[in-house]
Parts: C-alpha cells; structure tokens; sequence
C-alpha cells in the first residue's frame, strides 16, 4: 500500500469547479496502469459507479446508504451491483446506477477504471468512474436505496481524511470520516481512498490489500 506524503504542490491542490475536476480525472486515469483481477470464470462479479457531478454549484461524488434490507442492508456504498449474463462490469455499472439513482449516464460518460477490488465475501467489484456530461438530479429506487449522499470532492483530500487502524491480522484497516455519523470502509471506503489518491492526487495508490470489516461481509 502506498501512504500518501502531501508535498504541498499545486497537483494536490483541492478541486472544487466540476470542470477543472473532469479535466483532472481523466487526465489522472488515462496515465493509470489499473490492475484487473484474475479469478476464476465462476466468481461473482460486480460493476459500481465513483459519479461525479455538480451539486450546489461544486464538484461531488454519490455515495448512497442501502436500504435497511436485501444484501448489504443499512451500509454506505457506490451505486452499482452484479453483473447480469454476458453484461460487462462498466454496463452493469451504468445500468445499476441508472436504476438506483435514476442518473442516465452513458459509456461516453465513464472516465476510466480503477483497480478490480476483491472482497472476503468471493466478489470483484470493477470501479467505473462516470462524469455525465448533461446536469444531473439524483432521484433514489426507495426499494434499494434508504438515502443519496453527495460529498464534496474536496472533502476527500481534507487533511483528517483518512484514519487508520490495524485490524486483527494486522493489515491496514481504512476509515473514511466524511460526515458526522458516516464514517466509510472498505471495500467502499477503498474504492473511495483510490479514487482520492489516482484520480484526485495523480498518485498511482493501490488497495488490494486494505482489510475488510467483518460487518461488510454480508
């Protein structure tokens, strides 16, 4: 894993204005050697969607909470989910989002990839990071999803941000505390902390390693 060394340069500068945060993202992204997972043709897999967007007149990313029932219930997470037969991570993911949040993004709306994430419980997940071109009003599926959380891309890069601990074989464990009373980990909290260090930070960051709370394994 690589820990972050803020230099103080204008590249670690936060970003604020959509369009100097789309500039910046993919710029990031195109220069990023992701790393895609070797599993095997049976395992799960998953497609989620880093969307970033303008909300009250700044650049954010969408974090919803789950609904308090189904998989995952009551947890923070990207929108996203399962592949469907013979559908492709990113069109799982746009389709998921669309469904989830009722944002119409396309493929020309997706910026690049992040690292393949495999979790404890036998999923790779594939982040999509997605920047729609027209404005977007997220509108939740109240059967998925209990609320919509936008955060502010500069509060990704505020010096408390992240926390970490070790956990009981002595991996890293990541905390994310974005708000009061939401404090994100993995493997959403990863895919965040990626998203932060490459797309954000230009830093090539890698996560694979981060631990996985118990209660995220549902």
């Amino acid at each position: 894993m690589n820990l972050p060394t803020p230099d103080g340069s204008a590249a670690t500068a936060p970003v604020t204005d959509l369009g100097e945060a789309a500039d910046r993202i993919r710029a990031n992204l195109t220069a990023f050697e992701r790393r895609e997972a070797t599993a095997p043709q049976a395992t799960r897999r998953a497609g989620v969607c880093l969307t970033v967007f303008a909300h009250r007149g700044q650049a954010h990313v969408l974090l919803i909470k789950r609904a308090p029932r189904g998989r995952n219930a009551g947890q923070w997470a990207l929108p996203g989910g399962r592949l469907d037969d013979g559908e492709t991570p990113v069109a799982a993911a746009l389709r998921e989002l669309t469904e989830e949040t009722g944002i119409p993004a396309q493929a020309g709306d997706v910026a690049g990839l992040l690292d393949d994430f495999v979790t404890d419980s036998g999923f790779v997940i594939t982040p999509v990071v997605v920047i729609p071109r027209a404005p977007v009003t997220p509108a939740r599926d109240r059967r998925e999803v209990h609320s919509l959380h936008p955060i502010p891309l500069h509060r990704l890069t505020d010096p408390d941000i992240p926390r970490w601990r070790t956990a009981d074989d002595g991996r890293p464990l990541l905390q994310l505390p974005l708000r009061r009373g939401m404090v994100v980990h993995p493997p959403t909290g990863a895919l965040l902390w990626q998203f932060r260090e490459v797309a954000l930070l230009g830093r090539p960051t890698r996560v694979a390693d981060l631990a996985q709370p118990v209660f995220t394994r549902a």
